[in-house]
């Protein structure tokens, strides 16, 4: 029978690797903690790019309509 593992430095299969560290640094500041936790937090980020996208589509129309709104009124 084959040997399992059961003396694995890591506690888990060899082939797993560990997970990255989610440990904020030790020096981060008060914005970047910010961005961290409310930007580019996975929970957050759907509605995020949702709010960018909004705001985006926005001012593309305000701008459409400053730059060409001459040629959407009738003769």
């Amino acid at each position: 029978m084959s040997r399992r593992a059961g003396n694995v430095p890591l506690g888990g299969p060899a082939y797993l690797t560990p997970a990255p560290s989610t440990a904020p640094p030790p020096n981060e500041g008060a914005f970047g903690r910010f961005l961290r936790t409310e930007i580019f937090s996975p929970e957050k980020l759907p509605g995020n790019i949702a709010v960018a996208v909004s705001v985006t589509m926005f001012t593309a129309g305000i701008t459409a309509v400053r730059l060409w709104g001459d040629l959407m009124v009738p003769p």
